[in-house]
């Protein structure tokens, strides 16, 4: 289960919040501050785990913003999103130049509180699977870019449709398994430099995962299959 920490001045606002936690299936609530005497005492002198901490900013006499210098210095591990009724530009900069990983105005939907968790959980989960990163990689984790299916059948600079129509027919026929990049290379004899551009630009188009596996050596090797909910985006390009 993933812990979320709440820090509210406002009992109602807190329990509210609570409450949507506890409606996301795998977070929990562990626990809720109305200080931020109180909020470090348990970030920093509990043994209470915390994935996850909600910030409110105006908080009676204090600022929610001033947490956040103390939970970098201290290397704390518990990403922060902030829910605030602040809309101001500074404090909005403010938040963001000391890493918060979403920031909500109050009021709000719980559409949008369910959307900054959920969001928040799966760039976790990528971030947790990988130890090096393919710049696509590392572009739809920060950016979350995702080609659309209009844009993705615009070949970069270098790539032809008929070279793409014998890679994703290779891959349409091998859907099952796992490849690499010089499976894929020496299955359709074409060298492993270009294949690597259009696995790149498949991975881009989401119509490809990677993982990553180290050999003897202990360097990584990235493998590929195909996303089944984009199977279908594929098939176009076999023909």
């Amino acid at each position: 289960m993933i812990s979320v920490f709440i820090i509210d001045d406002d009992a109602m606002v807190a329990e509210l919040n609570r409450r949507y936690v506890s409606l996301i299936p795998g977070f929990e609530c562990c626990g809720i501050a109305s200080t931020l005497e109180k909020a470090k005492e348990v970030i920093f002198h509990s043994d209470t785990h915390i994935d996850l901490i909600l910030l409110d900013i105006y908080m009676q006499k204090e600022n929610g913003l001033d947490l956040l210098p103390l939970l970098h210095a201290a290397g704390c591990k518990s990403d922060v999103i902030v829910i605030s009724s602040a809309a101001d530009a500074t404090t909005i900069k403010d938040s963001l130049h000391f890493g918060v990983v979403d920031y909500l105005i109050k009021p709000f939907q719980a559409s949008r509180f369910e959307e900054a968790l959920t969001n928040w959980l799966q760039k976790k989960r990528e971030m947790d699977k990988h130890q090096y990163y393919e710049q696509s990689e590392l572009d739809q984790l920060i950016h979350g870019s995702a080609a659309n299916e209009q844009d993705s059948r615009r070949l970069p600079k270098g790539l032809t449709p008929q070279t793409l129509c014998t890679i994703c027919q290779w891959i349409d026929a091998h859907q099952d398994a796992e490849f690499s990049t010089d499976e894929l290379a020496n299955a359709v004899n074409i060298s492993r430099v270009s294949c690597r551009k259009y696995l790149i630009w498949l991975v881009n188009c989401h119509i490809l995962s990677t993982s990553i596996h180290y050999g003897v050596t202990g360097r990584p090797v990235y493998r590929y299959r195909i996303q089944a909910e984009h199977y279908s985006l594929l098939k176009q390009y076999c023909q």
